[in-house]
């Protein structure tokens, strides 16, 4: 079983990453999440730990002095990085200091559990002892990297979809596609095939809204714990 502790400041975020790490065979996330870097050392100075699913923006510092400071006195966990942040220097910074995959926020348990799954293919590899070829040494490397980005359906733009899923996941209550337009500077149409597509690979739900004259209204709303 790899133990996993998770270090994230926002709760909601926090108890929903340990829901994804426990539902992957072969993981089990350890006590309570850290919701900073001074409790994250609390735990691992007292409860072994295995991986680290480290938050970048911590309340008390980034989470890579968090990573620097580990590795500065030996502690043997790996990390992967889970951020909004796309800055490619933070991420050369990161391999430097062992952490082995990075995930973007937002994202949903199958890309998760695909690192999950990746860094324990990795770990294996690396256990068997000593590689007899180049062949063995790429093949344990490999497991680490993600495959291509899935294509999106045709019209759909990466940089569109997560302006839509970051309005989306800023109004709990729900947002018509109208409202999600509005909030996310787009017209209806282009909104709502955008909610659509969400609601299509279970990151969205609707339903619809009563209470006005004519035809209800679809409301949309995120779904925290969607796969």
């Amino acid at each position: 079983m790899i133990r996993v502790l998770v270090v994230e400041d926002d709760p909601v975020a926090a108890d929903a990453h340990v829901l994804y790490v426990n539902r992957v065979p072969g993981f089990e996330a350890i006590g309570r999440p850290a919701h900073s870097a001074a409790e994250a050392r609390r735990t691992l100075d007292r409860t072994p730990v295995d991986l680290v699913l480290l938050d970048l923006h911590l309340p008390d510092g980034h989470g890579l002095q968090l990573a620097r400071s580990l590795r500065a006195a030996g502690h043997p966990a790996d990390v992967i990085a889970v951020t909004s942040a796309r800055d490619l220097a933070v991420v050369r910074e990161g391999v430097s200091l062992g952490v082995v995959q990075y995930v973007l926020k937002p994202f949903t348990f199958a890309t998760l559990r695909d690192r999950l799954t990746r860094y324990a293919e990795f770990r294996t590899a690396a256990a068997e002892g000593e590689a007899t070829g180049q062949d063995e040494v790429d093949r344990a490397l490999a497991a680490l990297r993600a495959p291509g980005p899935a294509s999106l359906p045709k019209g759909l733009s990466g940089p569109t979809l997560e302006r839509v899923t970051r309005t989306l996941r800023a109004a709990p209550e729900g947002l018509t596609a109208t409202a999600a337009a509005e909030a996310a500077g787009l017209s209806r149409i282009t909104a709502r095939r955008y909610l659509e597509h969400l609601v299509d690979t279970a990151r969205a739900a609707r339903s619809p809204q009563y209470g006005h004259v004519g035809r209800p209204e679809l409301v949309y709303r995120w779904l925290t714990a969607a796969e």
